[in-house]
């Protein structure tokens, strides 16, 4: 088998990590420049957009998190909530994924036939991202989840971090060296799942 195939079959979510990280700041950042960079889009539109949070800036979002679910949630149920966000923010990092949505408007305008595709390729955009990145990691050694509190978080996430307001949040990615192992994953039967025709 090809290594690109053992780093998917290798990637896994891990929730616990640690606030460590095995490589340095640097190649971190490349990682994510030739995933931006190179993850493919629809109409080259190249409309995924990405913020990496380190040392305070990652605790402060994830206590913008936890202070934002802390209004909402129920009391008997809010330790449990408090603990997860906890874990989270005990990592090394985290990855904010947004979507651009002048760049999916400027599509739609300019190619009124495909208009109401535009915002599910957007995604699907960041979906390639949020993997490509994801495998990334995990093949330089380090545990990743992806989180989803948004909308709940949206505003003062562009508020804090003068995010601009076109800039829609997907998903958020904490990271750091694993401090547990993934826990067990059953899969459906493959004929279930796939049909070879011809």
């Amino acid at each position: 088998m090809n290594s690109f195939l053992e780093a998917i079959e290798n990637r896994r979510t891990i929730y616990d990590l640690s606030s460590t990280c095995a490589i340095p700041d640097d190649h971190i950042e490349r990682i994510l420049e030739i995933a931006i960079k190179h993850s493919p889009s629809a109409f080259n539109s190249q409309s995924s957009r990405i913020t990496l949070l380190k040392g305070r800036e990652h605790k402060k979002l994830w206590s913008i998190v936890l202070e934002t679910l802390e209004k909402i949630a129920a009391p008997q149920a809010f330790e449990g909530t408090k603990k997860k966000i906890g874990s989270f923010s005990d990592s090394y990092a985290t990855v904010l994924y947004f979507e651009d949505q002048e760049t999916v408007e400027t599509l739609q305008k300019n190619f009124p036939s495909y208009a109401a595709n535009f915002p599910i390729w957007s995604n699907q955009a960041s979906g390639i991202l949020q993997f490509v990145i994801w495998t990334a990691l995990a093949q330089e050694g380090l545990g990743a989840s992806l989180q989803h509190y948004n909308p709940l978080i949206d505003e003062k996430v562009k508020e804090t971090w003068s995010i601009p307001q076109n800039w829609k949040l997907i998903a958020q990615m904490p990271f750091g060296d694993p401090a547990g192992v993934a826990g067990e994953k059953t899969f459906l039967p493959i004929d279930e799942r796939l049909k070879v025709i011809g």
